[in-house]
């Protein structure tokens, strides 16, 4: 199954959307997903597995997930300890600032997950049990709406920010390493993400973690929910978004450079995920600049 578009209709001066303290149930969570808007996922109790990109985490109490733009992710939780966690989701202008000359950049933590590979941070107490206070009184001002609620969500928000950059800029390297799941898999999945125009093909990577491609396959499918061509494609058509925005490169050689041999099929691969045609989705970026 291939990951789905996460849909939101948000208002264009308040992009920003919160989930707060939803205890999920393996019916209730979404399948592999994907979505323009950053998220920050904190977990108030239970336990449960996070896949993102190319990693598996554990999800305990006080734990925090990154996830960048356009990241395929998918939680899962423990049906005896459900989690019980608070999903904040906005757009990168909406908390966007003023150069003030420190060199400061808000989403620098979300840059650092991405670069890193590595989407779960581990708070300290103190820090944690703040950040749970300020996503209360998030919800709380949306709830009362009382005049000023808006910039009193950014407010908040980019105080939030701020905290997250500065632990992440002091963080050490040797704190990084929070994967589970086998190495093998870990390997293929990162060689699937540095080239995913050359890779994915399941011979070639079972025989690279030495297992059968029968046994590399179910494994797969089992820790990530999707199998080897599934998940390729969409990595494929996620460099494609990159590339149709960072670049002049025509739709056919994007399509080519990115492991699509028919372009009809990349079109009906790109409209399914995004909803538009790669060139709409080119026209649309262009016009938000």
């Amino acid at each position: 199954m291939k990951p789905f578009r996460k849909p939101f209709a948000l208002d264009p001066l308040f992009p920003f959307e919160i989930v707060h303290r939803d205890r999920k149930s393996s019916t209730s969570e979404l399948p592999d997903h994907l979505h323009d808007l950053f998220e920050l996922v904190y977990v108030h109790e239970g336990y449960g597995t996070f896949f993102i990109d190319n990693t598996f985490y554990e999800k305990r109490q006080g734990d925090l997930f990154l996830i960048p733009g356009n990241t395929i992710h998918r939680s899962f939780t423990d049906i005896e300890q459900p989690i019980v966690s608070t999903a904040v989701f906005f757009a990168p202008a909406f908390v966007r600032m003023d150069e003030l000359g420190d060199g400061y950049v808000p989403f620098e933590c979300f840059e650092s997950a991405r670069k890193n590979k590595q989407f779960k941070l581990d708070l300290p107490e103190t820090f944690g049990r703040q950040f749970s206070s300020t996503l209360d009184e998030i919800a709380e001002e949306l709830k009362n709406r009382r005049k000023g609620f808006r910039q009193s969500v950014r407010l908040h928000l980019q105080s939030l920010l701020l905290g997250l950059n500065r632990l992440v800029s002091a963080a050490s390297d040797g704190n990084r390493d929070k994967s589970a799941g086998p190495k093998w898999l870990m390997d293929a999945l990162r060689e699937i993400d540095d080239n995913p125009g050359q890779s994915g093909w399941l011979n070639s990577l079972a025989a690279k973690a030495c297992v059968s491609p029968h046994h590399f396959s179910r494994t797969f499918k089992k820790l990530t929910g999707m199998n080897v061509t599934d998940y390729v494609n969409a990595k494929r058509l996620v460099r494609a978004k990159e590339l149709l925005r960072a670049t002049d490169d025509n739709v056919e050689s994007i399509a080519f450079a990115c492991g699509f041999q028919s372009l009809p099929y990349f079109y009906r691969a790109f409209k399914s995920l995004t909803g538009m045609s790669p060139r709409a989705y080119r026209t649309e970026g262009s016009r938000s600049h």
